[in-house]
């Protein structure tokens, strides 16, 4: 299949604003988006490597994607309440997820922040244009969710930098062409001094990549092996103790404002269920009993606390703050409700009547996949358990126990 853009790039239109802007980018999504990438059709097929990477280069075409980073580096130049209002019509519709999130909310806003001129130029253009596609190197079998007791190890030689060790639950690492990888250059009780980033290549000598089978049948997760790999002063982030502060600097991107469609897109899930429950004589009535309507009340009042996080964050970065641990609440927020949502979508599904009725058939299709990959959001990008260890010391400034 082959992506056909129907309606003209939005990013040609740059004199629009507000509501003009909106507008222009919902008709965009609505005209080009196949129906087999929307999960809520009947029609759905998930798409392949190659129509991910054809849709999404289309998106940024459009001016979807690089919203906020500067023209010189291939981004569209906007503003960050325009880059919600493109999440926001982005989470509206049943999309799938992007195959290079990690390019696009990790390492690019890194590679902003400390890369230097020639980098910016280099990845960040491959990155919108879908070229190059990125993977995080954070996690380790030894370390878990403490960053700062990472193992892996880069050792320097004039311009060469040699790396040696092992990250987990790389998401993506078996389709990715770079990763974004933290190592340690001093000793391990540095812990929080001596860390350094690079931009490695997957595809250099001494990488390899070893997929992991998780509980929905898919193998996105990895393992990445670094066996004496030789990456160019060139492809190294920062100075080599910049590490810590970029990788907590990409940790709070990431909790806060990566992803900023997902509580439009929660709304879009709870929309469908409660289609296709009404499609049901049976749903239809359990969705009008008292303790159903509860249950869906209070997932009502999650999605606009999400959303509120939301757009508390980009005021406050607007105003020229820092997210700082605030990032936390909304991720951990997010991760329990979405999965607490999830658990509520089997239970409706399963008393439906037989046969099932065909919207019925669409949404458990659905609702099982997000079930599924709902039991690694309370993990992936800090546990539950470090978020509030981080909300208590951070936020709270509660003193440590005994």
């Amino acid at each position: 299949m082959t992506v056909i853009e129907t309606e003209p790039p939005v990013a040609a239109t740059g004199d629009l604003s507000g509501e003009a802007y909106r507008v222009a980018m919902r008709r965009w999504l609505r005209a080009n988006l196949p129906a087999s990438f929307r999960s809520d059709s009947a029609a759905f097929s998930p798409p392949t490597l190659p129509q991910s990477i054809a849709w999404e280069a289309a998106m940024y075409r459009a001016g979807l994607a690089g919203i906020i980073w500067p023209q010189a580096y291939g981004g569209h130049g906007r503003t960050l309440r325009e880059h919600l209002i493109a999440n926001q019509e982005i989470g509206a519709l049943a999309m799938p997820e992007s195959v290079n999130s990690i390019g696009k909310e990790l390492a690019g806003p890194i590679i902003l922040a400390v890369g230097t001129e020639e980098q910016k130029r280099r990845f960040l253009p491959a990155i919108l244009e879908m070229r190059d596609i990125w993977c995080q190197g954070f996690s380790e079998p030894e370390a878990g969710s403490d960053l700062a007791g990472l193992r892996t190890r880069a050792t320097r030689s004039g311009d060469i930098w040699r790396i040696n060790g092992q990250k987990i639950w790389t998401s993506g690492a078996y389709r990715a062409q770079r990763c974004l990888v933290l190592a340690r250059t001093g000793p391990l009780e540095d812990r929080h001094r001596g860390l350094a980033m690079f931009a490695v290549r997957l595809d250099a000598k001494g990488v390899r990549v070893r997929p992991i089978k998780s509980i929905d049948g898919r193998e996105s997760f990895c393992e990445v092996f670094f066996d004496d790999v030789e990456v160019l002063q060139s492809d190294a982030l920062g100075a080599p103790d910049e590490g810590w502060a970029a990788a907590i600097r990409v940790l709070e991107i990431e909790r806060a404002t990566n992803r900023m469609y997902r509580a439009w897109r929660f709304e879009n899930e709870l929309r469908h269920l409660i289609a296709a429950c009404k499609s049901d004589p049976v749903l239809a009535q359990l969705v009008a009993e008292r303790h159903y309507e509860v249950r869906l009340g209070e997932v009502v009042v999650d999605i606009e606390v999400l959303k509120a996080h939301v757009e508390t964050a980009v005021d406050a970065l607007v105003n020229g703050d820092r997210i700082g641990a605030r990032g936390s609440l909304a991720k951990l927020h997010w991760s329990e409700a979405h999965q607490r949502f999830a658990a509520l979508t089997l239970e409706l599904l399963a008393q439906a009547s037989l046969p099932l009725q065909p919207a019925v058939q669409v949404a458990r299709r659905r609702f099982e996949a997000i079930y599924l990959q709902a039991r690694a959001e309370t993990i992936y990008a800090g546990t539950t358990e470090i978020q509030l260890g981080i909300i208590a010391d951070r936020i709270l400034q509660l003193s440590k126990g005994k």
